[in-house]
């Protein structure tokens, strides 16, 4: 159905998206980063890649600015995001917001007892997106990338953390910016609001059989080859951890990282079929979000848990990146830091001391907010 349009992609490291796309015979355009690209006379692009191959959009149509932050935040962009941002009258921020759902939350401790989700806390997600439109200087702002629901009779658990609808204006305070419902028809033109107010997805529940997911199906010899190789290939792995385990049709499939003993590791229980599709086709990412896998975590973990050793390492930099060895991830972020480079140091300064915290307060304790807090009101008053 895309066969005959063009595709414009950010411009990331290990170009990944765009050369199996042109692969397939699509038309694709990489837009460089910070450059305006014009689609039509009263509509053009800009686009901005980073290395956890996230991109940001900027959209002018007609003298509004939209900011298109999808699911990511600005990995060193920020200052000149609020540059661009300073120079229109009419801007708008689209960026994901809720309780935290859209992440992987399907975590289980040694025992099998389920850890409870940050996302549980339900905190106050009007007051998280007025900090973020504040920092940008942003005057509208409305629901964005994660109205979701989960249908597979597997993952359903996960719906009980979602952000109802009108949870998402809750807390929000902002003295600049003001909150738009979720559904609209804006008009670039004259600044006319309208709602659409679409019926909203009925609720079903979906066998994973249906997907081809039988969770009783164990794997297959050549399967258990296809997985050792695609996780040994990223070297980052052994350096960090002892094994990984993949349960599959309640049989273990132990995979040895290192010969120090098996103290810290990770035990992922899914089933054979899409396992193993994340795995040949490398999109490893897809299992996480989905929240139908379990993770448990064997050892000691920073409260962070799958960040910053595990995530990044396998579903960024390698899968999408092409980076897997300490070579590659060297020059993968060589590359991106050329294109910026006091913005890239900056922001891996930052990123060390948010780290720093992250991985050492648990994210549902007062302290930890109180902490996210001071950091966004930090992000306001001193340059990006």
């Amino acid at each position: 159905m895309l066969q005959d349009k063009k595709i414009l992609l950010p411009d990331h490291v290990g170009s990944r998206i765009a050369s199996d796309l042109k692969r397939l015979k699509f038309d694709v355009t990489v837009l460089k980063d910070r450059e305006w690209t014009e689609l039509s006379p009263r509509i053009k692009v800009l686009s901005l890649s980073d290395y956890n191959q996230d991109g940001i959009l900027l959209i002018d149509i007609n003298g509004t600015l939209i900011l298109d932050l999808n699911d990511s935040s600005p990995r060193g962009w920020g200052g000149y995001i609020k540059k661009i941002a300073s120079k229109y009258k009419e801007t708008f921020l689209l960026q994901i917001a809720g309780y935290g759902d859209a992440d992987m939350i399907n975590y289980f401790d040694e025992d099998g007892r389920r850890i409870e989700p940050r996302a549980a806390l339900k905190l106050p997600v009007g007051a998280t997106v007025s900090r973020v439109a504040d920092a940008f200087n942003i005057r509208h702002v409305l629901p964005f990338s994660s109205l979701h629901k989960y249908q597979r009779s597997d993952s359903i658990w996960a719906n009980e953390y979602t952000t109802p609808l009108e949870d998402y204006s809750r807390g929000f305070a902002s003295r600049q910016c003001d909150f738009l419902p979720a559904f609209i028809r804006y008009d670039c033109a004259n600044g006319d609001v309208e709602e659409i107010n679409p019926a909203q997805t009925p609720d079903v529940v979906v066998d994973p059989i249906d997907f081809g997911d039988d969770w009783s199906e164990p794997l297959k010899n050549e399967d258990r080859q296809k997985l050792e190789a695609y996780i040994k290939a990223i070297s980052h792995l052994g350096e960090v951890m002892d094994f990984i385990n993949f349960r599959v049709g309640s049989q273990d499939n132990i995979i040895e990282l290192r010969d120090k003993g098996f103290k810290k590791g990770i035990v992922f229980e899914a089933p054979r079929r899409s396992l193993m599709r994340a795995a040949r086709w490398e999109i490893f990412d897809d299992l996480l979000i989905g929240n139908f896998m379990k993770t448990s975590l064997v050892g000691k973990w920073p409260q962070s848990r799958l960040y910053p050793d595990f995530t990044p390492y396998v579903s960024k930099y390698a899968d999408n990146g092409l980076a897997k060895s300490p070579e590659e991830i060297h020059e993968y972020f060589q590359q991106y830091s050329k294109r910026a480079p006091f913005e890239f140091f900056r922001h891996r300064l930052e990123n060390s001391i948010a780290s720093i915290v992250r991985t050492n307060l648990d994210t549902r304790s007062p302290l930890y907010q109180v902490a996210q807090k001071s950091w966004w009101f930090a992000k306001q008053k001193l340059p990006m």
